[in-house]
């Protein structure tokens, strides 16, 4: 018997968490299971590959790597687990891109938006691809995705403690790189 499943982000009244029955439905041929689970992971998958790769390849990459993951989803052992799961598919393509970016042609800075608030933008994206992963990741999915410590925790599967360490640490070494001093 499945569990009934309140709302996309609520568990199932029995406490089972909400993926696995998502994840079940999903086997099952509920292409909405699936969506919901997108619905539940997009924004861990975009920011884990935004601190990774350029913005203007974000997008396809989250696609390219849930339609991996429907095709893929009977090889997962834990249901539970489908967010670690999704993610560690998401960081090998971001390094995937990385191992076929250094066979093409980067695109020229002429070619870039002259927007001032996107250059900005920009421009701290490459500085927080800058500091170590664990910083990295947690940065923008806090900063670029709005996601809360408590988020982050809980679709990455870190401590809601380590959250709070990288976090602090990340934004401490971003604003060095940003030349601010502290006390001020």
């Amino acid at each position: 018997m499945t569990a009934p499943v309140k709302a996309s982000n609520q568990k199932p009244a029995d406490d089972t968490p909400i993926e696995v029955a998502l994840v079940k439905a999903s086997l099952e041929g509920d292409r909405e299971g699936f969506g919901r689970l997108y619905d539940l992971y997009a924004p861990l998958v975009h920011g884990i590959l935004l601190s990774r790769v350029p913005r203007s390849e974000v997008d396809d990459l989250v696609q390219d790597i849930f339609l991996h993951a429907f095709k893929k989803l009977d090889t997962l052992r834990d249901w539970a687990a489908f967010g670690p799961w999704v993610a560690m598919i998401a960081r090998n393509r971001a390094m995937d891109f990385h191992r076929r970016a250094k066979d093409t042609v980067e695109v020229t800075d002429d070619l870039r938006s002259t927007d001032t608030s996107t250059t900005k933008a920009e421009e701290i994206l490459e500085l927080i691809r800058g500091l170590p992963e664990a910083y990295r990741e947690t940065l923008v999915l806090r900063l670029v995705e709005g996601m809360t410590g408590p988020e982050i925790a809980a679709r990455t599967g870190l401590t809601p403690a380590s959250v709070r360490v990288n976090l602090h640490r990340g934004m401490k070494q971003l604003r060095e790189k940003l030349g601010f001093q502290e006390g001020l």
